[in-house]
C-alpha cells in the first residue's frame, strides 16, 4: 500500500489530490519552485522539497530533481497532477524504474496516447470513428482546419485557419507555442467542424483487465481552445451517450488502459461523433463527475495503483453539476493575464473543499487564499467553482449566484464573463457549442452597468470617511466634512473602470445625505452640467432615482435608491477600495487631492499590460503600420499575446529587441500619428 506520496505539480491539483490522502491516512510530499514557496499547497503537504531552478516554470519538470525529492522524503509513490509532467512517458518511467508506485497509466500508454497522430491510427483500427488529418500543409485544400499540438493539450499550440494564406504562419506560431509548453514543437492539421461541441467520457481501468466509463461530460465553452465552463453529463440523446461510452471503453481497451483517463470526442451537429484525444491523466474538470458519481476519483486512482480491482459495481450517475473556471485574466481585453495580489478571497455558501459535497450545494477546488500573490510563470486558473443540483437549471442558478456574490480583490478575473454565460438563454436552452464566446460578445459586458459605477464610488467615498470618522480623536460625534456653511461639499476622486469619477457630497447634522452628485468625466467639469450624475436628496429629479443614505461604516453603506435599499460591502487596501453591491462589483482607486508630478511617456506609447518575455518583434523603426497590424508577441502565463498597433501611424521607437524581458508597464513600442 501506498504510505507516502508526492505530488509533481503544484496549486489547485496539489491541495485536491492532498485533501483524498488525508482522508485514507497517506502522508504527502510537495514539491515547489521559489515562486511557489508561501503557496498553500506547500503549507498543507506533511513535507515540502524546495525545486532548484533558473525559472521558476521549468523547475517542476525537472525529472532528476523531483526523484531526488521522493528519495529524500523517503516517498512510496508519485502522482503527476496535470499539466507539466502528467503526461510525460520518460517521467512515468523514470517513476517506476526508482522503484516508485506511479499513480497513472503506464509509460507505454502515455507514450502512445501522447503521440496523437500515432494514437489516432490506433483507434481507428479499433473502430473509434476519427476525423480527416495532415501533416503536409501544401496537401491541405479543405478549409477551415485546425492546427493542434500532437504533444500535450490545454488548448495550447491550437490555431484555427480558415484560408489558404495563414496556413504556414498558423502552423509555426503552434510549433513554437507547443515546444514552449510541451518542449515538442510537432503539430498536425485536421478538419474544423463548425458549431461542433466538446465532449468527453471518463475512463477507468484496473491492472486486472477491466475498463469502464464512468459518465461523460460537455465542455463545449472555451477561449482559446481552453475549457472555463464543463458540466456532467453532457446533455444528449441516450443513442449518443451509448455510442460515446462505447467508443470510449473501445479505446481504453486497445492500449490495455490502466488509471483515470479521458476520452475526447468532437460532436457535430446532426450527431456524429469523432475523436479527438485521450487524455493519461485526471481532468482538471474531474468534480464534476465525482459531484454526479459520489465517487473520488483521486481515491481510485490510488486504489488501482496499488493494484487492486475497481469496485465490482459502481454507482450510475445522478442529477447534474456544473463546474467554471477562475481564472486570473481580463477577458474583454483578449483575454489578457493578470497579476497582482489576491486581497480578498471570499465565495459565499461553499459547502465543500476538495471533494465531500453530500447534496446540492457548493464545492470549491482552489489553488489560491486571500493574500496568495498571482505571478506570471504558471496557468492563469486560480479555482474552480462546482455545483450541483438535482437539474441542470437549479445547478446553474446556485452557481452563477455565487460566483456574482464571491469577493475577489486585487487581481482582474474572469467571474463577470462566467455569470454572464451561465444566466445566457443560450446557455440555459443548451445552444452551445466550441465558437460559443464568439458569438456571444454580449458575455464580455461587465456585470456593473456604467450608470450604476456612480453609486459604487458613493459607497467608497462614504465609507471612506465613516473610517475618518471612527479613528478621529476631535468632534468625533460630528459627520465627516459637517459645516455650519454648506456651501463647500466633500470632494472624493477615483479611478475606476472607465475614467475618472469625482464623487460631491454633502452630509446634514444628523449624518443624513442632505445631496450629492457624480461626474464621471472628473476633471474641470461643473458636477451639475449635462453628462453629470445628479442624484441629489431625496426627490427625483428629472427622471433620476432619489439617493438617500441609510447606513455607512468603514466596511458597509446601504443606500435608499428611489425608495429600494441597496447593501455595498467595501473592502479597502490602499488607495485601492473594492466595492461588491447587488447590480456587481467595482474596482476603484482613490485619487490623492494633490497629486505629486510624475514621469510622463511619449505620446504614442504601448506599455506592458504585464511582465514577459518580447519573443518576436514584426515591424521596424520607421515602418508605417495600420490600426491592428501587429507589432510584437509578448509571451506570458504559458501563452502569446499579440500586441497589436492602436492607430495608424509610423512606428518611431521600438525599445526592446527580441528576448528581451519586460515589467508591467513598460514602453513596448511608440507610433507617432
Amino acid at each position: 500500500m501506498i504510505s507516502r506520496l508526492l505530488v509533481a505539480n503544484r496549486g489547485e491539483i496539489a491541495r485536491r489530490v492532498f485533501a483524498t490522502c488525508r482522508a485514507l491516512g497517506v502522508q504527502t510530499v510537495a514539491v515547489h519552485s521559489d515562486a511557489d514557496a508561501d503557496a498553500p499547497f506547500v503549507a498543507e503537504a506533511d513535507q515540502a522539497v524546495r525545486l532548484p531552478g533558473d525559472t521558476p516554470a521549468e523547475t517542476y519538470l525537472r525529472v532528476e530533481l523531483i526523484l531526488d525529492a521522493a528519495r529524500r522524503c523517503g516517498a512510496d509513490a508519485v502522482h503527476p497532477g496535470y499539466g507539466f509532467l502528467a503526461e510525460n512517458a520518460e517521467f512515468a518511467a523514470a517513476v517506476t524504474d526508482a522503484g516508485l508506485t506511479w499513480v497513472g497509466p503506464p509509460a507505454k500508454v502515455i507514450a502512445v496516447m501522447g503521440d496523437k497522430l500515432a494514437a489516432k491510427g490506433l483507434l481507428a483500427e479499433a473502430g473509434v470513428p476519427m476525423l480527416p488529418s495532415w501533416t503536409d500543409t501544401a496537401v491541405v485544400s479543405d478549409f477551415p482546419v485546425l492546427v493542434k499540438a500532437s504533444a500535450g493539450g490545454g488548448g495550447r499550440g491550437m490555431r484555427i485557419v480558415r484560408d489558404a494564406d495563414a496556413l504556414a504562419g498558423a502552423v509555426a506560431s503552434a510549433r513554437r507555442e507547443a515546444a514552449a509548453a510541451f518542449g515538442d514543437g510537432t503539430v498536425f492539421i485536421e478538419r474544423y467542424v463548425e458549431r461542433g461541441r466538446h465532449v468527453e467520457v471518463q475512463i477507468f481501468g484496473d491492472t486486472h483487465g477491466r475498463v469502464v466509463a464512468l459518465g461523460d461530460r460537455e465542455c463545449s465553452i472555451q477561449r482559446r481552445h481552453q475549457k472555463i465552463v464543463e458540466e456532467a453529463p453532457a446533455v444528449v440523446p441516450e443513442r449518443v451517450r451509448t455510442a460515446l461510452h462505447e467508443a470510449a471503453v473501445a479505446a481504453g481497451r486497445a492500449v490495455d488502459y490502466v488509471g483515470a483517463g479521458t476520452v475526447e470526442f468532437l460532436l457535430a451537429p446532426g450527431g456524429e461523433f469523432f475523436f479527438l484525444e485521450m487524455n493519461t491523466r485526471l481532468q482538471v474538470e474531474h468534480p464534476v463527475t465525482e459531484l454526479c458519481t459520489g465517487l473520488d476519483l483521486v481515491g481510485l486512482q490510488l486504489l488501482v495503483a496499488e493494484g487492486e480491482p475497481l469496485p465490482a459495481t459502481l454507482p450510475v450517475g445522478s442529477g447534474h453539476a456544473v463546474e467554471v473556471r477562475l481564472c486570473a485574466e481580463d477577458a474583454a481585453a483578449g483575454w489578457r493575464p493578470a497579476t497582482g495580489t489576491l486581497h480578498r478571497f471570499a465565495v459565499p455558501q461553499v459547502a465543500a473543499e476538495f471533494g465531500g459535497l453530500a447534496g446540492p450545494g457548493l464545492r470549491l477546488d482552489s489553488g489560491v487564499v486571500a493574500g496568495s500573490v498571482v505571478g506570471v510563470h504558471y496557468d492563469s486558473m486560480l479555482a474552480k467553482l462546482i455545483a450541483w443540483g438535482r437539474t441542470r437549471a437549479e445547478a446553474t442558478r446556485l452557481l452563477s449566484a455565487a460566483l456574482a456574490r464571491a469577493e475577489l480583490h486585487g487581481v482582474t478575473t474572469n467571474r463577470d464573463l462566467l455569470v454572464r454565460v451561465l444566466r445566457s438563454s443560450a446557455f440555459a436552452a443548451v445552444e452551445i457549442d466550441t465558437g460559443f464566446l464568439d458569438r456571444h460578445a454580449e458575455v464580455f459586458a461587465p456585470l456593473l452597468p456604467a450608470d450604476r459605477v456612480p453609486l459604487s464610488a458613493l459607497a467608497a467615498a462614504l465609507a471612506s470617511a465613516a473610517g475618518r470618522r471612527a479613528s478621529a480623536t476631535v468632534l468625533a460625534g460630528l459627520p465627516s466634512g459637517w459645516r455650519n456653511v454648506p456651501a463647500v461639499p466633500q470632494v472624493t476622486r477615483f479611478s475606476g473602470p472607465d475614467g475618472e469619477v469625482e464623487v460631491r457630497y454633502r452630509l446634514d447634522r444628523v449624518g443624513g445625505l442632505a445631496e450629492w452628485s457624480a461626474n464621471p468625466t472628473a476633471t474641470g467639469t461643473d458636477p451639475t452640467a449635462d453628462g453629470a450624475t445628479d442624484l441629489t436628496g431625496t426627490d427625483s429629479a428629472a427622471g433620476r432615482p432619489a439617493v438617500a443614505l441609510v447606513e455607512a461604516t468603514p466596511g458597509r453603506v446601504v443606500l435608499d435608491v428611489d425608495g429600494v435599499r441597496c447593501a455595498y460591502r467595501v473592502h479597502r487596501v490602499g488607495s485601492a477600495v473594492f466595492v461588491d453591491g447587488p447590480d456587481g462589483a467595482a474596482s476603484l482607486v482613490e485619487l490623492p487631492r494633490l497629486p505629486l508630478p510624475t514621469a510622463q511617456v511619449a505620446a504614442g506609447s504601448l506599455l506592458a499590460p504585464l511582465p514577459g518575455a518580447v519573443t518576436r518583434v514584426h515591424v521596424e523603426v520607421g515602418q508605417r503600420v495600420a490600426a491592428g497590424d501587429p507589432l510584437l508577441t509578448l509571451e506570458a502565463m504559458k501563452l502569446e499575446h499579440p500586441v497589436l498597433a492602436p492607430t495608424d501611424g509610423v512606428v518611431v521607437e521600438l525599445p526592446v529587441p527580441a528576448g528581451g524581458q519586460v515589467r508591467t508597464g513598460a514602453v513596448l513600442a511608440v507610433i507617432d500619428n
